[in-house]
């Protein structure tokens, strides 16, 4: 695999300064890669806010699930977007994410996930944006 060496810079940020993450699509059940990557990510000291409309109101891995990130509250701080959903379902969250999270400084896409037109949306608007990455792959690099 080649490395992109910005998006490694851009990587090594996000990992020593992003605390809050929120997971869009995060599923409860433990044998789904966005369970085992907000898993990871918890171990590691960061705090996960996971957004599923279909488990809004209940808890996964301890935390309040939100039924879409313009619900999230503001105070929670939230700097990171992990969004596990196809790419065509991208530009309405990166949309969403825009609006409605102040604190935001990334949006991540995960592994087989791009949507340029949202990611140049997105870095228009100051955004740091990783696309087709994992962060449980690509943050022990960085730890």
């Amino acid at each position: 695999m080649d490395i992109d060496f910005e998006d490694d810079e851009d990587i090594a940020r996000i990992a020593r300064n992003s605390r809050v993450i929120a997971i869009v699509g995060l599923s409860p059940n433990e044998t789904r890669p966005s369970w085992g990557v907000a898993r990871y990510l918890q171990a590691n000291g960061y705090r996960i806010i996971p957004v599923n409309p279909g488990h809004a109101g209940g808890r996964i891995l301890g935390e309040t699930v939100y039924a879409s990130l313009s619900e999230i509250p503001a105070s929670l701080g939230v700097q990171m977007v992990d969004i596990f959903r196809r790419s065509e379902a991208v530009g309405p969250i990166v949309d969403e994410a825009l609006a409605h999270l102040p604190h935001l400084q990334s949006i991540w896409l995960q592994l087989g996930v791009r949507n340029d037109a949202a990611a140049q949306r997105a870095r228009a608007r100051g955004m740091t944006v990783i696309q087709d990455r994992c962060p449980k792959i690509e943050f022990p690099r960085h730890l």
